[in-house]
């Protein structure tokens, strides 16, 4: 497993616990931004500076990740688009999206497009709440968990 962060739009707080989590686990972990990113210095975490524009670090990521991934985003696009490339795509706020529920979010994703290409005001999402970190923290250690019984099963055969 490897963790993808689409770190333009991560919450700094999401990924101070990414980055902890990773080098508890020693899980490579790569941010992908448009823009600089300080890291801690781990042999295992890195960050790779993408050009400016529109969903160019969406696109390094969906070359990049693997079946078994796992991607953090708030990009509903980009969430599908690895969830049907087999990989894991979890919300910042502790939403593990899957194939029953992206179809769903990427139908809200577009009726709120509509209505605000419309002139309604739809407001921003509320800020993160140390429940909505706390939920995150919880579903990443349950996913990173599971990954590490399954590698520990592939060492006993």
């Amino acid at each position: 497993m490897h963790i993808w962060v689409d770190a333009d739009a991560c919450p700094v707080v999401i990924r101070d616990i990414i980055f902890r989590a990773s080098i508890r686990t020693s899980v490579s972990t790569t941010l992908v931004a448009n823009q600089s990113i300080r890291t801690p210095a781990a042999k295992h975490i890195r960050c790779i500076q993408v050009e400016q524009g529109y969903d160019v670090a969406d696109n390094e990521i969906v070359k990049r990740v693997q079946a078994g991934d796992l991607v953090i985003t708030q990009d509903i696009p980009l969430a599908a688009e690895v969830i049907e490339l087999q990989a894991l795509a979890l919300h910042p706020r502790g939403e593990l999206y899957t194939k029953e529920t992206i179809r769903q979010r990427l139908n809200m994703r577009d009726f709120m497009d509509t209505m605000r290409a419309s002139g309604v005001n739809t407001g921003g999402p509320p800020p993160l709440s140390p429940r909505d970190r706390q939920s995150f923290a919880n579903e990443l250690d349950r996913i990173l968990a599971k990954n590490q019984s399954k590698k520990n099963e592939g060492d006993n055969k």
